[in-house]
């Protein structure tokens, strides 16, 4: 069962002004490494080649494989991944796969065959006990305990196909080196949690609360279930606070008020950009962050919404502090799902980064004046409130049944055939 695509059609990447295009051709750099603090990082911002990578990095294993996904379909991805994890547990290689069982259209059936060759599969939380809150929100797969891949991609079509056939924008990133022992050691201890008949609520709040980030050039810093901002979020505020240019891409975007205070601010006293999503799987995120723009854009913020494609991915730059990993700013990500970001002190890394960017602002239409006159009438904006209410305080899986688009939203089609040359 695939996500379906709900577009919001302002969005004609081809459209011209005056004879001049609009929105050019979609455009994404290539795969470049940065090895910085005894770290080597390489990062994937095209569908295809972070799918080659995955694929490599599974066959890569000689003694384990051990995978954590919010979301996994039974489609031509997910069937590929399914494949090369049972070639791994053919060979002996321990291989373990995770899953949650909100996010995720796969049943336990598609997965028989993959226990049948030796793996071990289990799904996060069961939507009626007592973990019913609590999301899996995290991406990784830790090979040999050496090597991680994560982002925020998960694992179905739509995060590696092109911006032609429906695809997400996202980022992948396989890390090694000491960052790498402080994934090993959340792996573990998440899975003694789910392995646990009697561990609920408090016991995953509890390995949140007093997971120690360290405070190196690199860190792995963890969000869960928390009565206030996740340590994450609280950090992100610190060094956004403190910043004098801050550079944010996030697919949804409802935060705690406390988040909206930090950015206006620093979009008063810094350069504060943000890309933001036009299209979504999920039509009130794309909404609900509109309540926020003429705020923010009173503030200063430079506000864009990305065009060619659904936009998934969750990369923060400040100064020369990069984030990335699962988290969105939005409430759940902040204060309920279970997620990991990977925070890295690099002047390199931070202007590459900001050259990524730059590619997603000039395929993204400026939030302006006459976006306001075209997007922003009074029933627009009665939406907006009326989604950022279910984003808020019903859950996911009832707020999907409610369509809160304008006339301008419509169900497009799943994504076809991958192209895997």
């Amino acid at each position: 069962m695939g996500v379906l695509h709900t577009e919001i059609a302002e969005s004609d990447r081809r459209a011209e002004i005056d004879g001049t295009e609009l929105y050019p051709p979609h455009n994404l750099p290539d795969t470049f490494t940065i090895r910085e603090h005894d770290h080597e990082f390489t990062f994937y911002p095209k569908g295809v080649d972070r799918f080659q990578a995955l694929l490599d990095h599974i066959a890569s294993a000689r003694k384990s494989v051990y995978c954590f996904w919010f979301l996994y379909e039974e489609d031509e991805i997910g069937v590929r991944v399914k494949e090369a994890l049972i070639e791994a547990a053919r060979r002996g290689v321990e291989t373990r796969l995770y899953i949650d069982s909100f996010g995720s259209g796969a049943e336990d059936a598609f997965f028989e065959d993959f226990v049948e060759a030796g793996g071990h599969f289990k799904q996060f939380a069961s939507l009626w006990d007592k973990r019913f809150l609590i999301r899996n929100h995290q991406k990784m797969a830790i090979v040999d305990r050496k090597r991680v891949m994560g982002g925020g991609f998960n694992i179905s079509n739509h995060y590696f196909a092109s911006p032609e056939v429906d695809g997400w924008c996202d980022l992948g990133v396989k890390m090694e080196g000491p960052v790498v022992e402080r994934f090993n050691e959340w792996y573990d201890g998440i899975i003694d949690f789910m392995e646990s008949d009697e561990a609920d609520f408090t016991s995953v709040r509890d390995m949140v609360r007093d997971w120690d980030a360290g405070d190196g050039p690199v860190r792995l810093i963890m969000g869960g279930p928390t009565a206030v901002s996740s340590e994450w979020a609280v950090r992100l505020k610190e060094d956004i606070a403190s910043g004098e240019r801050v550079d944010l891409v996030t697919a949804y975007f409802s935060p705690p008020r406390t988040m909206r205070r930090v950015l206006r601010k620093a979009a008063r006293h810094s350069r504060l950009r943000m890309i933001l999503a036009s299209k979504s799987d999920f039509a009130i995120t794309v909404l609900a962050a509109r309540l926020h723009y003429r705020r923010l854009r009173r503030s200063g913020a430079q506000l864009f919404e990305y065009q060619p494609s659904k936009l998934h991915m969750k990369l923060m730059v400040i100064d020369d502090i990069v984030y990335f990993g699962s988290g969105n700013l939005d409430m759940r990500s902040i204060r309920l799902n279970l997620e990991l970001m990977v925070r890295v002190e690099s002047a390199e890394l931070a202007d590459r980064m900001r050259g990524l960017i730059d590619d997603l602002e000039a395929e993204s239409r400026p939030i302006d004046k006459s976006w306001f006159k075209q997007y922003a009438g009074w029933s627009d904006r009665l939406r907006w409130l009326t989604s950022s209410f279910m984003l808020r305080f019903v859950d996911y899986n009832l707020s999907r049944r409610f369509n809160l688009g304008p006339s301008k939203l419509k169900n497009a089609r799943r994504v076809g055939k991958f192209d895997y040359t």
